[in-house]
């Protein structure tokens, strides 16, 4: 669907907004992760019959493969991280457009 010229400035705008609000929402799930990989560490940290940074990381990665709440927010992360990449995609598609227009409007 081709916008009039003056449907431009608006439309770049909004989708700009989106890109901003997906941004948000990416940052608000790696902190939720973050928060969650926190809470794993520290379950670690006070198992005295880890011995080394080996056991401690694998007994970690376990910790996170059974706890649903991680799982759910790496999937989100994913499906936010992909809408985000799409959502570029259309933010400069419209641009070009944009820009395109401009220049068959100048040079008519």
């Amino acid at each position: 669907m081709k916008l009039r010229l003056g449907q431009y400035p608006a439309a770049i705008a909004q989708a700009a907004q989106h890109v901003n609000e997906l941004e948000q929402n990416i940052a608000e799930i790696r902190q939720h992760l973050a928060r969650l990989e926190g809470n794993a560490d520290r379950v670690v940290a006070f198992e005295t019959a880890l011995k080394n940074d080996n056991q401690r990381k694998a007994r970690r990665f376990e910790v996170l493969q059974v706890n649903h709440e991680y799982s759910r927010a790496i999937d989100a992360l994913n499906r936010a991280v992909t809408e985000k990449a799409n959502a570029l995609a259309h933010l400069e598609h419209l641009r070009n457009e944009f820009s395109s227009t401009t220049y068959r409007f100048r040079v008519s």
